[in-house]
């Protein structure tokens, strides 16, 4: 099949047919190819004990049909201590490129129960082979979890990492994208989940630092908030959900991964997002959010017996038929109610890129 839009909700398929495997996933361009790499969920159905089955990478001249390259960073079946192990709870593979030492340098997170940690590994070319190079690594011995890299016109990297249910931290790099300096900013601190701010997404706009990120309820849905700062530390503002008209407070049943600004157009940035469950799209966000606080309030033990009641937050999670959301993001100017402007993100059944300047 040849695609000439982007159909948000519905299944995506690859040059060959096959459902495309790359969630919580990027888009990297390399000499005028597009590259779009995430999780490969092909054998996580939820029951079987497999949460990623490696990082898998598609290659693209027009950002809707995309070719299968294959496996870049495979799994480690036959080593059950290896962060990449299946059974290892990888997520959210992000790779940069760093023009001083000519390497891609992917981090991927691991989670180890309640304890999350990075991987990091780098390549001399886009599709690999990666080597790895850090394994356990806890940037500024926190837990890191959910997480964006951004490269600034002079080389500087910047690493946005939600600090696990409490706060979002901006850190920046060694010159060699293999470490954090030291120094770093904190910013929307939060009591527990649902409200924690995790999977940011950083994108540059006019000169303002923008962050899209999502609240916490696992693989179920939320509202997203978009905030706006001034430098790469902010002080962010927040501005609210970008997701006009969305009645059910789920961002459109999808969690934003990450924003891509399309090259050769005026002002076109693509927010790319997992509709993880599509069978799940039924349930309330109201419901499981108030099981999600109630879970993490130790404050409200007199609320448990509620909470082992209700369900409403226990789902299978078969992310193998999960599928992608791809919005452009909508600019509105300062008005009295947005000073500072703010972000929009529209429902559309099907649109082109075309359609942009």
């Amino acid at each position: 099949m040849v695609y000439h839009s982007f159909r948000p909700g519905q299944v995506w398929l690859d040059t060959e047919g096959k459902r495309i495997h790359a969630h919580g996933g990027s888009v990297i361009q390399a000499d005028g190819v597009y590259y779009f790499y995430g999780e490969n969920k092909e054998k996580t159905d939820g029951k079987n004990g497999i949460w990623h089955w490696g990082v898998r990478c598609y290659a693209s001249t027009d950002l809707y049909n995309w070719e299968d390259k294959g496996l870049i960073i495979p799994p480690e079946p036959d080593n059950p201590d290896s962060s990449l192990h299946p059974s290892s709870c990888m997520d959210r593979p992000h790779i940069i490129y760093n023009e001083t030492t000519k390497k891609y340098v992917a981090w991927l997170k691991i989670m180890h129960g309640s304890l999350q940690t990075v991987t990091i590994l780098t390549a001399d070319h886009i599709l690999g082979p990666y080597t790895m190079v850090r394994e356990n690594f806890r940037p500024l011995q926190m837990s890191a979890g959910d997480f964006d890299l951004a490269v600034a016109p002079d080389g500087k990297a910047y690493y946005y990492f939600d600090r696990v249910h409490s706060e979002t931290i901006c850190a920046d790099l060694t010159w060699d994208y293999l470490d954090v300096t030291g120094y770093y900013s904190t910013h929307f601190p939060k009591p527990c989940p649902p409200y924690v701010r995790e999977a940011p997404a950083h994108f540059i706009r006019h000169g303002k630092h923008y962050l899209i990120t999502s609240g916490t309820t696992g693989y179920l849905p939320n509202p997203s908030e978009v905030a706006v700062g001034d430098s790469w530390h902010g002080p962010f503002q927040v501005l609210g959900d970008p997701h006009p008209g969305d009645a059910s407070h789920t961002s459109f049943h999808s969690q934003i991964s990450s924003v891509f600004q399309v090259p050769g157009k005026k002002d076109l940035y693509i927010a790319c997002a997992d509709r993880w469950l599509p069978g799940e799209m039924h349930r309330r966000y109201e419901d499981y959010a108030r099981v999600y606080e109630i879970r993490y309030h130790p404050w409200k033990k007199a609320e448990q017996k509620e909470l082992e009641q209700n369900h409403s937050a226990d789902v299978v999670a078969n992310t193998s038929m999960a599928d992608y959301v791809w919005l452009p993001l909508r600019f509105q100017e300062p008005d009295e109610e947005y000073p500072r402007g703010m972000v929009r993100i529209d429902w559309k059944d099907e649109w082109r890129i075309e359609d942009y300047e």
